[in-house]
């Protein structure tokens, strides 16, 4: 295709070439990734004597809800930041184990009975 012999638009003086990549939605600046949101996608797998498990850790920022500690019997209000767990290795399945998953509290799920990881 034959090139246009028609000059260019003329730009304001204000305009540098920086500013007018600037303008265009792939020079734009890449969004701060947050490395907090980041870790706590993927749950970890732990060993322990009473089974392999998967641990999701929940920030304080994304922890919405009350939820009950089965290691200590107390509430985990909305705000604290605290532990997802449901067990691999169940009989029922990994659907069964992931509906049943609970909330801990780390230093609950860290002292509870049976935890002697065999990592």
């Amino acid at each position: 295709m034959p090139r246009s012999n028609r000059p260019r638009r003329q730009l304001p003086a204000s305009s540098t070439a920086a500013g007018r990549n600037a303008r265009r939605k792939w020079a734009a600046a890449a969004p701060e990734v947050d490395l907090d949101r980041a870790r706590v996608g993927l749950p970890e797998r732990e060993s322990a004597a009473d089974g392999e498990w998967s641990v999701r850790r929940i920030t304080a920022r994304n922890a919405a809800k009350d939820y009950r500690c089965p290691g200590c019997g107390q509430v985990i209000p909305p705000g604290i930041e605290h532990l997802v767990v449901w067990q691999e290795d169940s009989l029922f399945g990994r659907e069964t184990a992931v509906a049943d998953r609970r909330h801990w509290h780390a230093r609950c799920w860290r002292i509870r009975p049976g935890s002697g990881r065999r990592r």
